[in-house]
């Protein structure tokens, strides 16, 4: 989950390089650092921490001038986060620089052959063993191209290694298995990255690289081979986002911004869902409709707020199509042996397109028999590749570690799939369609007036800031509200939260209750009335034992303001698509408390924002 920039071109490839690995810190911010290829020799800089203190470090000794560079920033696994650990790691002679993002499983034994051959590591990473195979490998008269596919036919893991020769100025070599890295095409200069974010600045071009390939970029050139050097197949496409989409743009962190921009993300995520004969239509669908007509179950899988898109979608999907729907955790999907196969529909939920436990899930799940449909943010990312169908939420870059509008567009989605399925499978109406499409249609400026009366939200932050604790319940669709509530708290916040199914109250969790415990409780709309009333019943319980009742409900119902310590008035919605409009104060509370904690709300302690590795 580690941030990589290469860089072949006229500009400084240091302030190229640097400024990748700033759009690039939210992969991880363990250590920074940066290599250049300059008068025959690598020069190189690192620093543990943020990226400021490699910025620092290089404004009181620059690197000397050059136009080829790679750079990194990290998220550790193997070894501390240090100095000696961070990258760039340099071959033995000094000939090579490389950077890594991944796990190379088979480290162990090949640091066991290194140092039968004589060589003493510094770190305690498995990125120096790669360094120094592949400088053997030049050492001994290859090219660096031929050298690094040599040494990635004897990895075993997930990787993306970016690499650059002393003697062969003016080129980068990288490759890729299970990590992510695409390339940016300019004028007179290339560029690679762990996301187009590393380049925008420069080039909205790209080109997806597919498993075990490998790229060399040069100023004029880009070519793409195998790990046995043939010719490989590549696709390029062009970024619809700019670098205004990656920039704060006046807030303070760019969560804040990225819940803002939530009204605008529902409304792209549903742009273009209509065909010409009012049908409603997704992005690519590449399974036959006789196929998605057999499909007897659906399993959702996601990781983290993924996962809790995943339980929203199951409401919704088996109330439209009467298809029996499970949601997994995809880092424990395929260790149990799941029963899948022809008639079952996976549906993969990641941001980045790239999470690891999700991506080995799918894999899984296609050697079954079944048929996968990805929903996925990042266009050409390897999840959507690999899938039989894709519906891209079009939500813009999401740098905040803490996904926001990540998650509503997410959901947003999966109704869509919902409806999608329900007219191929004719479990409802074409005018039912079209009434829940058209309630979907109001949910950006439901979302919006939500954010306009935040104010309310961000005073309970303050005077909640010294809680050492703080729960959320939700019945129905509010309880992966409260899931994704309680998780924004402990991503941010660093306190314990927890989210539970209101109706479970009193089978354990109101033990834990006691006096002034905040409680933020997700109310269903009255429309569910044996829910709505049971809800209210759970609110008079807790505060009859001293807790401070945080109510999220209609905000012209009057039964539940006799029990709520305070009252948080939510757009009138169906249950179903409560969630879009539920979520986004806690989102607000989440970040704002943070802030008056004093947290980095963008970059998280310990978290990375795309989990690569398993």
């Amino acid at each position: 989950m580690c941030g990589i920039v290469g860089y072949v071109g006229t500009k400084s490839a240091q302030e190229v390089v640097v400024d990748g690995l700033r759009r690039l810190e939210y992969r991880g911010y363990d250590s920074a650092g940066v290599a250049l290829v300059a008068d025959g020799a690598i020069a190189s800089a690192k620093k543990a921490g943020k990226l400021a203190n490699l910025e620092n470090e290089l404004a009181a000794l620059p690197l000397p001038a050059s136009g080829t560079g790679i750079g990194h920033t990290r998220w550790a696994t193997h070894g501390a986060p240090n100095d000696i650990n961070a990258h760039p790691h340099v071959s033995r002679s000094g000939r090579v620089a490389l950077v890594h993002n991944g796990i190379i499983e088979n480290f162990a034994a090949l640091r066991t052959e290194l140092e039968a051959d004589g060589l003493t590591m510094t770190s305690e990473t498995d990125t120096e063993v790669v360094a120094q195979l592949l400088g053997r490998e030049v050492d001994g008269g290859a090219d660096i191209a031929e050298a690094l596919r040599t040494v990635c036919r004897r990895l075993e893991g997930a990787f993306t290694i970016v690499a650059v020769d002393a003697q062969a100025p003016g080129r980068v070599v990288a490759a890729r298995r299970n990590s992510p890295l695409v390339v940016g095409l300019g004028e007179g200069e290339n560029f690679l990255g762990s996301d187009v974010a590393a380049f925008i600045s420069h080039t909205r071009e790209a080109v997806e690289l597919g498993q075990d390939q490998m790229v060399e970029i040069t100023a004029d050139d880009w070519q793409v081979t195998d790990f046995d050097g043939n010719p490989a197949t590549t696709k390029r496409y062009h970024v619809d986002w700019d670098l205004s989409a990656a920039q704060k743009d006046g807030f303070d962190w760019f969560m804040r911004k990225e819940i803002h921009e939530q009204p605008r993300a529902l409304a792209d995520t549903l742009l273009g869902r209509y065909a010409e004969d009012g049908s409603l239509t997704l992005d690519e669908i590449r399974i036959a409709v006789s196929e998605l007509r057999s499909i007897q179950r659906i399993v959702i899988i996601g990781c983290g707020t993924a996962h809790y898109a995943g339980m929203v979608a199951k409401y919704a999907i088996e109330h439209w199509t009467r298809i029996p729907c499970e949601v997994e955790l995809a880092s424990e999907f395929r260790y149990r042996d799941p029963i899948v196969g022809p008639q079952t529909l996976v549906v993969a939920i990641s941001q980045s397109g790239e999470t690891a436990d999700t991506l080995m899930a799918i894999r899984y799940a296609q050697e079954q028999g079944s048929k996968v449909l990805a929903i996925c943010n990042t266009n050409g990312s390897t999840i959507p590749r690999e899938s039989n169908a894709v519906i891209y939420t079009h939500a813009g870059p999401e740098i905040g570690v803490a996904s926001t509008k990540g998650f509503l567009t997410q959901v947003l989605a999966c109704y869509l799939l919902g409806l999608y399925l329900a007219q191929v499978k004719n479990t409802k109406f074409g005018d039912e369609i079209a009434a829940v499409m058209s309630e979907l249609e109001s949910m950006p400026d439901k979302v919006q007036q939500v954010l306009d009366a935040q104010q309310q939200v961000l005073g309970l932050a303050a005077e909640f800031s010294d809680n050492p604790s703080v729960l959320f319940l939700g019945r129905h669709a509010g309880y992966p509200v409260a899931l994704e509530g309680a998780l924004k708290l402990k991503e941010l916040a660093y306190i314990h939260a927890e989210g539970f199914a209101a109706g479970e109250l009193k089978h354990g969790p109101i033990a834990v209750i006691d006096q002034d415990l905040p409680v933020f409780v997700v109310v269903p709309p009255r429309g569910r009335d044996m829910l709505h009333d049971k809800t209210v019943s759970n609110i008079q319980e807790i505060r009859a034992r001293g807790a401070r009742t945080i109510v999220l409900a209609e905000a012209d119902d009057q039964t539940v303001a006799p029990y709520a310590d305070v009252l948080i008035g939510l757009p009138k919605v169906s249950t179903l698509l409560q969630p879009l409009v539920a979520t986004v104060p806690l989102q607000i509370f989440a970040c704002e408390l943070a802030t008056v904690k004093g947290h980095d709300v963008d970059q998280p302690r310990n978290l990375a924002k795309s989990v690569t590795v398993e």
